[in-house]
């Protein structure tokens, strides 16, 4: 039997080659599977926007060695003009939880149908509006000072959403599905979480006071002004959790989902794959670092020649998405070879990597939420009727 240090440390080491590789790659969790469903969406205030340009992102639950942590709401520069934030998500898919992660773009994807507030209600965004360069802030629902900014208007939102409810699907889970709009905003130029908002979880991931296990859903740290400023003025605090936390389950999350075997997610095969180094990966840049998808457990729906009709559907799926993975790999792989051919420079070498990586995210998270709308066609199907 191999012999390592402490789990502590090789998990503490992991993640600190995790964050030297990721530069301003988003720490996704969309490779992650886990069994239990984070907690509610916790009751706060958001704090005051500190300048004009700034952009509200919701806080959210992540995922790490030691369970669900909150990364606060925070106040974020939009990396361009016009692009607005498309929160990140958990889905029931595959038997599990998986991450979706958040993205910025033109226009508001899909984020679960999570009422994550201040804007975020569920579909798109009622916190503001882009014109003619500038960012208008909705104070209905945006804690603004108007004396420092200008940019503002006034909009009543009438939200009935008051779901806390923080995953999309699965038992429990939030029963929505994304809208055409939504459908071809995912289809855009999109760009990941800028290196602030990577820094800023992991600001949250090293605070022990933001896991679910300590905090029972009502984190200390609910919201900053600034990415990464959990302890500087301005910070604020949960008023309340979202719903009653289940101390034993909280407390088992961190130990039982990193040690199951059947929670590890389809990742490349490395020499680290024990079940002690399970921890987040940062999200593949190419199609070639993609695991082929695995087929889920047969459906048991009672009926045995319904299940035989999606147990069908399930490997026609994924025979398609991998077929998908061995397309794209292909494809990038020309690419590569023609920039060695041309000896292209370090910009366009770069500019084609960042490409790649979108094309791989952007694959995958389709054939993520593929697989939750036949997860949730089998789960229709089980259901008793009246």
């Amino acid at each position: 039997m191999r012999i390592v240090p402490s789990i502590r440390s090789v998990r503490s080491l992991m993640f600190l080659l995790v964050i030297l590789a990721m530069s301003a790659i988003s720490f996704a969790q969309i490779g992650i599977s886990v069994r239990i469903g984070p907690p509610a969406i916790p009751v706060y205030e958001q704090p005051l926007c500190p300048g004009e340009g700034y952009m509200w992102t919701p806080g959210y639950w992540a995922y790490g060695p030691d369970g669900y942590f909150w990364v606060p709401g925070t106040w974020v520069m939009a990396p361009e003009v016009g692009f607005l934030w498309t929160p990140g998500w958990w889905g029931w898919g595959g038997g599990g939880f998986f991450f979706h992660t958040g993205w910025w773009g033109p226009h508001i994807g899909f984020y679960g149908g999570i009422n994550y507030g201040f804007g975020y209600f569920g579909h798109g965004y009622e916190g503001g509006r882009w014109d003619n360069g500038h960012f208008f802030y909705n104070r209905s629902v945006n804690n603004v000072n108007i004396t420092n900014i200008h940019n503002t208007y006034n909009t009543t939102i009438n939200n009935t959403n008051v779901n806390r409810v923080s995953y999309n699907g699965g038992e429990g889970g939030i029963n929505e599905r994304a809208r055409p709009e939504e459908e071809s905003a995912a289809n855009e130029r999109h760009i990941a979480p800028i290196a602030a908002q990577t820094q800023h979880e992991e600001a949250a991931r090293n605070d022990p006071q933001q896991r679910a296990s300590v905090n029972n859903g009502k984190p200390p740290v609910a919201a900053t002004p600034r990415p990464g400023a959990l302890h500087e003025s301005g910070a604020v605090p949960a008023k309340e959790a979202g719903a009653p936390a289940n101390r034993g389950e909280t407390e088992q999350q961190g130990k039982e989902q990193a040690a199951r075997p059947e929670n590890n997610v389809p990742r490349p095969p490395t020499a680290e794959s024990h079940a002690e180094n399970n921890v987040p990966r940062p999200p593949a840049t190419h199609a070639k670092d993609l695991a082929p998808h695995p087929l889920p457990e047969p459906p048991n729906t009672g009926n045995p020649k319904l299940d035989q009709k999606y147990q069908q559907k399930q490997a026609k799926l994924i025979a398609n998405q991998n077929a998908e993975h061995q397309k794209l790999q292909q494809k990038q792989e020309q690419e590569h070879q023609r920039l060695a051919q041309q000896k292209a420079n370090e910009a366009r070498t770069q500019q084609i990597e960042q490409k790649h990586q979108q094309q791989t995210q952007k694959m995958e998270q389709k054939h993520a939420q593929q697989q939750q709308k036949m997860q949730h066609k089998v789960q229709s199907a089980s259901r008793p009727r009246r």
